[in-house]
């Protein structure tokens, strides 16, 4: 009889096996994971995210436990060792049965051949894991548990904060709920939670923001099918109030999918406004729409890139516009553990090109007296106040519109929250407003 638990280990392995060879996280789980019982998949999920959330240092682990390298194709059996090594390490399982039940999903894992293997090395674990712990405290993958190009980007940028930034990097984020407070208030949304055996928290640096103590299907969320409450980090929710859309402006969110800035724009919009939603992706389009649909709210939907604005633009200028422009993730690698092993240092140069390409594009859009908000998930500064700083020195009509605020550090230009305080995502922000005309 297979040892309880070993089908959704076994289910992990390949989930987690997809992406070592390249899968995004964002993908979603395999087949194989979702035709699981609901307790079932959730324990998949807690393997795939947290063996990729310690995932530089179970590497280290395993390539002092194992005798010698496994072949380059064993993508499976890495993927199941690298999983019973998290069940006893990090993962606060009950070190033998974790054991004894990755053994046993091995056949369902794809690596039916390598149970012994399997066995010998997390056992070997169990032993020397003492020494083991001591000596990778001197390598800083192992200790920090992130690559070695983001540890030194992070010591560089954030000298005195990068280690707390790395440990919150590690740590499950919270479940945070945006209140839409044009229909309901904060309070009374907890309220709602309570009554459903939710507790919550207030975020206090975001007005909108309530935290879960713990996380829940969407499913169990009183008001989410209506539209009440959404899914978002706090830092996320401080977006669209820094833009401040003025009534009846016209609003453009220029990276709009999966839709959750554009929602929060819509409730802060009043008098006539408009809001167009752009996205590139006709694929997250359709998520963007299936958003709006549930929140029971409507933009102007637009499939485009906001590089080449001439493909999509109607030649009306917006009062405000939202670039919350593709980056490196390295603030939100709690949410996205797979960061840590898809991004590269080479990376960062290209993305700080196509986020100045953006701005550039996106500038003659904006009418005089307008604002653009620069918003990335990324901690380092070579994505974001280089960015928007290089772009305020090369336009003689831009102008920074400071941000005063009591969450996240002051930059030279913009403001920066790093990952876990306020127990929110790490994000940056720069308000770049046009000289001229009124200010909205």
């Amino acid at each position: 009889m297979a040892a309880r638990g070993a089908a959704p280990r076994a289910a992990a392995a390949r989930w987690l096996a997809g992406v070592l060879e390249g899968r995004s996280l964002a993908a979603g789980p395999p087949r194989a994971v979702e035709a699981l019982a609901p307790a079932d998949r959730a324990l998949a999920q807690e393997l795939v995210y947290g063996t990729l959330r310690f995932l530089p240092r179970l590497e280290w682990r395993l390539g002092r436990l194992l005798e010698r390298p496994l072949a380059r194709r064993a993508t499976a059996l890495r993927a199941l060792l690298l999983l019973g090594l998290y069940q006893a390490g990090e993962g606060g399982f009950p070190a033998h049965a974790a054991v004894h039940a990755t053994v046993a999903a091995a056949a369902g894992a794809g690596a039916a051949r390598a149970r012994g293997l399997v066995n010998a090395v997390l056992r070997r674990w169990l032993r020397e894991r003492g020494a083991l712990a001591a000596a990778e405290a001197e390598v800083p993958e192992a200790r920090w548990a992130h690559p070695a190009w983001l540890i030194e980007a992070l010591r560089r940028d954030w000298p005195q904060r990068w280690q707390a930034a790395l440990e919150a990097g590690n740590r499950r984020p919270p479940m945070t709920l945006r209140v839409a407070l044009d229909r309901i208030g904060r309070e009374e949304a907890r309220a709602l939670l309570a009554e459903a055996g939710l507790t919550s928290r207030p975020v206090p640096e975001v007005p909108s923001a309530v935290a879960l103590a713990e996380p829940v299907p969407v499913e169990r969320l009183p008001g989410f099918a209506e539209g009440l409450l959404s899914v978002q980090d706090a830092a996320a929710q401080l977006a669209a109030p820094l833009l401040e859309p003025p009534p009846g402006g016209r609003v453009l969110d220029a990276c709009a999918a999966p839709g959750g800035k554009t929602g929060h724009l819509l409730e802060l919009v009043r008098d006539g406004a408009e809001v167009v939603a752009l996205d590139s992706d006709a694929r997250r389009i359709e998520r963007l729409r299936a958003t709006l649909a549930r929140l029971r709210r409507e933009a102007t939907v637009l499939t485009g890139d906001a590089r080449a604005p001439a493909g999509w633009w109607d030649g009306r200028p917006f009062a405000r516009i939202l670039l919350d422009a593709p980056c490196s993730g390295t603030g939100v690698v709690r949410r996205q553990p797979d960061i840590k092993l898809h991004r590269r240092a080479a990376d960062v140069p290209a993305l700080a090109r196509t986020q100045a390409a953006m701005l550039e594009a996106l500038w003659p859009l904006l009418e005089p007296g307008g604002m653009l908000l620069y918003v990335t998930c990324s901690l380092l500064r070579a994505e974001n106040e280089a960015v928007a700083g290089a772009f305020l020195a090369a336009h003689a009509d831009a102008e920074e519109a400071p941000i005063e605020a009591a969450w996240g550090h002051a930059c030279r230009v913009g403001r920066q929250v790093l990952t876990g305080e306020g127990d929110m995502d790490g994000f940056y922000f720069a308000r770049l407003r046009k000289r001229g005309g009124a200010r909205g």
